[in-house]
C-alpha cells in the first residue's frame, strides 16, 4: 500500500542554510537532520570531508505537512530544475517494487531500488515526464 507522498527539496550544499530558512519563513518544525556525516562509515566508500556536514536527510514539519530536503553529495551532479521531487512511501517491498517499475516505463532509472540503512528498498527514478521519484519502504513484511 502507498502510505503517502512529500515535495522533497534538493539542494547543492547549501541544506543547512535551507533548513534555517524554511524554518524561519514557514514556521516549520525540525522533526530531524542527519548529515552524510552521521552515516556508518563504510571502508570501501569513505565520506569525504566537504560532505560530512552536508544533509543527508531532514525531515521539517510546516502545518500538517511534511516537507523533506537533503543536499547532494559532492560530486554528483545538480541539476536545474530538479530541485524539488516527489517522495513516495510504500508499505511493503513488493508494492516499492511495482511502483518502481510502472514509474520507470519510457523513464530514466537514477538509482536501482536497492537496500538502504534506512530502507529495505530505496531507488529514484524520473519518469517519463521529467518528474523525479523517490520510492522508500518504510517497512518489511
Amino acid at each position: 500500500m502507498i502510505l503517502g507522498i512529500n515535495s522533497y527539496i534538493v539542494t547543492n550544499g547549501n541544506g543547512q542554510e535551507a533548513v534555517k530558512f524554511y524554518e524561519n519563513a514557514l514556521d516549520a518544525q525540525v522533526l530531524s537532520l542527519q548529515t552524510f556525516g552521521d552515516i556508518p562509515e563504510d571502508p570501501n566508500y569513505p565520506t569525504p570531508a566537504e560532505a560530512k556536514d552536508r544533509i543527508l536527510h531532514a525531515h521539517l514539519k510546516v502545518g500538517n505537512t511534511d516537507l523533506m530536503l537533503s543536499d547532494t553529495f559532492p560530486g554528483q551532479p545538480f541539476i536545474i530544475g530538479d530541485q524539488v521531487t516527489i517522495a513516495v512511501s510504500v508499505s511493503t517491498p513488493e508494492k516499492s517494487k511495482e511502483v518502481f517499475e510502472k514509474l520507470s516505463v519510457d523513464g530514466q532509472i537514477i538509482m536501482e531500488l536497492q537496500q538502504t540503512f534506512w530502507s529495505p528498498l530505496y531507488g529514484q527514478v524520473k519518469d517519463k515526464f521529467g518528474v523525479t521519484w523517490q520510492v522508500s519502504t518504510l517497512t518489511q513484511e
